[in-house]
């Protein structure tokens, strides 16, 4: 991850408030910025980036100090990149525009960034020693969504955010930029929490206050079920571990296991693991094969295209598991279920290409087909893995 350097005559801090349709609410979030800056004595400024508001947003905004910058393309996400290009502060502390933060904690991040923090995360939710008072979040996104969310972003990326869906947060510019950012939308602020994760990054969180919305006619604009998924679907996109790898190991283990219990016919309970069981296992294997190549290859294109930081583990494991040694593993497994599917065909001329007893036979053929789809899919798995590796050299 790079970082840029920052413009010779940069002031210290920018607050960006992206805003869309906010005229109840901007003035008081403008206001608030501004005394905060003029209190502590900040070299600063106050950025609005508007969203194609068709209110008196804008107006309001400038008329009372703020620099607005026009983002023509729609999202949340958007909003806050053109906000925070157009910054000229060394160090951007952001927020929504529905008077829901208080604006006058920025002084708070500001003191941690300066201590060498890249990210200054807020946090609402009291396991952070944050406070949200009533009415200002609902039921389902305080005690479900957002802790649950937050949680996967601990266990999935390492994170040490209590509240990942906290919109009020700092961070050095030059960072930021380094970070590539990409979604465009309400993901915006998780993929910044994910990146700063994967890549190595100073993060603190300060513990902050959510207030009742200041709307009394504006819609919000989060929808639960709608960016809860978004969320959710960003997260197992950019950790390939939990989306490919470890589903796929489970149901290699559920495979080789049932390979162990049905080939030599074990009873458990009465029930005897059979043929049909032989078939379970082997969609089980192939399922799990095909879900770690997956993970590989994911993996490596992140890695490429910069989405995620190469892995010493994955390259240890890429120099042992060569182009080479993947297509000797595959030929050989290609090989050993062709034998196998000989064998099947010989009993079958035994007896004339008559009937056979197929409990016994598809031992037999159940294996080989197995082996010889396994070894076809790592065949051509380690010629597009080397493929995708290209780049990198």
């Amino acid at each position: 991850m790079t970082t840029a350097a920052p413009p010779p005559d940069a002031l210290e801090l920018s607050v960006v408030i992206p805003c869309l349709n906010e005229a109840e609410t901007v003035g008081a979030c403008v206001e608030k910025a501004l005394r905060a800056l003029r209190e502590h004595g900040i070299a600063g400024e106050v950025v609005v980036a508007d969203n194609g508001s068709t209110d008196d947003s804008r107006e309001i905004a400038a008329r009372l100090g703020a620099r607005v910058v026009p983002v023509e393309a729609k999202g949340y996400g958007s909003a806050l990149m053109g906000g925070i290009a157009a910054a000229r502060g060394n160090f951007v502390v952001m927020g929504d525009a529905d008077d829901s933060y208080d604006f006058l904690e920025a002084p708070c991040f500001l003191a941690k960034l300066r201590e060498g923090f890249d990210l200054v995360q807020g946090c609402r939710l009291p396991a952070g020693g944050g406070t949200v008072l009533p009415g200002a979040m609902p039921f389902s996104h305080r005690w479900f969504g957002n802790p649950v969310l937050s949680w996967m972003v601990r266990i999935m990326f390492g994170s040490p955010v209590h509240d990942v869906y906290c919109g009020l947060r700092g961070f050095r510019k030059g960072w930021y930029e380094g970070l590539d950012m990409r979604c465009t939308g309400m993901e915006f602020a998780t993929e910044m929490i994910v990146k700063a994760s994967l890549f190595p990054s100073k993060i603190a969180e300060v513990p902050t206050t959510l207030h009742r919305d200041g709307r009394t006619i504006g819609r919000p604009h989060l929808r639960t079920v709608r960016d809860g998924w978004r969320t959710l679907r960003f997260f197992l996109m950019c950790s390939p571990r939990w989306l490919f790898l470890y589903p796929g190991l489970l149901l290699l283990l559920l495979g080789v296991v049932g390979y162990g219990l049905a080939l030599p016919g074990t009873t458990i309970f009465g029930a005897t693991l059979d043929a049909h069981t032989l078939l379970f296992a082997s969609l089980a294997a192939l399922t799990g094969h095909q879900a770690v190549l997956f993970a590989l290859f994911t993996r490596a294109f992140a890695v490429s295209e910069g989405l995620m930081p190469p892995n010493a583990r994955l390259k240890r494991w890429a120099r042992f598991l060569n182009l080479e040694r993947g297509l000797m593993a595959g030929i050989g497994a290609i090989c050993l279920g062709a034998t196998l599917l000989g064998l099947a065909v010989r009993q079958w001329w035994q007896v004339d290409f008559g009937n056979l007893d197929y409990a016994h036979t598809m031992r037999l053929v159940i294996p080989g087909v197995t082996l010889v789809a396994l070894g076809f899919q790592t065949v051509l798995g380690s010629f597009f893995l080397n493929i995708l590796g290209l780049r990198r050299r």
